[in-house]
């Protein structure tokens, strides 16, 4: 399924609330005052945010006038421009063309970091990678068996040591394992943090640099998973953890219909930190690189 219908497969489940207003409100009619007063309350109902929702009204005010158009039809396509335009990632996320190429998963707890690793690792499988995962979050038991189970079912090699043990020591030894079985990709489960918690980010940060001095420029991605049933809260989040590291880009998990979409294009018109990769279910294989036209138009149903 392409990522355009599993968008919409999931999206889809919430019509009576944000794409289903949505949808509403461009069916039909003439565009008035009113039409744009009740799209702003939706895009901010839809945790696009106050400032951003403002922005897009404010442009699709300025196309519809510059277009000489009537209908609110005609003005949806004005409004996918738009949301496409906020949304461009900028650069690419680079493809692996060092050994080893090191993807760091951090996030809160909840947030989907360990399947989020998992069905990353079997992206980069399934492309022909050799990929081993590293069970950084040696602080839970249960999340080392977790990813025991998600690294079978992606089909690559675990590195994993007992509950309690140093993660940073831990990151140390997959960097060797990984040169010395010629890995082309590494990428590291870490356990959660709370984002306002000082103490459990510098942890966090003593990672970073120790996978940086055993491997020079690594790691290549930091990717901040991010639970959008959050809502507003996943902005908060991704504004902490790019403080404190360098977030490259975002993983978005739950994006299954029981979340509301909008903070998609939040998170990027405040912070420009793109959106690479989306979870949009359950299984292995429901991750996949995240493009800004194909959600744009499964949100507005184009």
């Amino acid at each position: 399924m392409g990522l355009i219908n599993q968008f919409k497969t999931g999206l889809a489940r919430s019509k009576s609330g944000f794409m289903g207003r949505l949808g509403g409100l461009f069916s039909a009619g003439e565009i008035d005052d009113d039409f744009y007063e009740e799209l702003e309350e939706i895009l901010v109902s839809g945790d696009v945010g106050v400032q951003t929702s403002i922005k897009l009204v404010d442009r699709l005010r300025e196309k519809v006038k510059e277009s000489r158009i009537r209908e609110r039809e005609e003005a949806k396509n004005l409004l996918l421009e738009l949301i496409i335009e906020i949304m461009q990632p900028g650069e690419p996320a680079t493809e692996p063309d060092q050994k080893p190429y090191v993807i760091l998963l951090v996030g809160v707890n909840g947030s989907g970091k360990t399947t989020s690793a998992a069905k990353l690792a079997g992206l980069y499988r399934r492309d022909n990678h050799q990929v081993i995962l590293v069970a950084g979050d040696t602080f839970r038991a249960a999340a080392i068996e977790q990813l025991e189970i998600w690294a079978e079912r992606a089909g690559v090699d675990l590195i994993k040591t007992q509950a309690g043990s140093d993660s940073s020591a831990l990151f140390f030894d997959a960097m060797n394992a990984a040169r010395s079985r010629d890995v082309d990709v590494v990428i590291g489960d870490t356990a959660g943090r709370l984002h306002s918690r000082y103490n459990l980010m510098e942890e966090l940060n003593k990672i970073h640099r120790v996978i940086g001095r055993n491997t020079p420029g690594a790691p290549h991605q930091v990717l901040l998973v991010v639970d959008a049933t959050t809502g507003q809260n996943a902005v908060a989040q991704a504004r902490s953890f790019n403080q404190s590291l360098p977030v490259d880009g975002l993983i978005l998990t739950k994006l299954d219909g029981t979340a509301r979409g909008g903070i998609v294009i939040n998170i990027q018109d405040e912070l420009g930190i793109p959106v690479r990769y989306v979870g949009t279910g359950e299984k292995i294989e429901d991750l996949a690189p995240f493009n800004p036209k194909d959600f744009a138009r499964a949100l507005l149903e184009i």
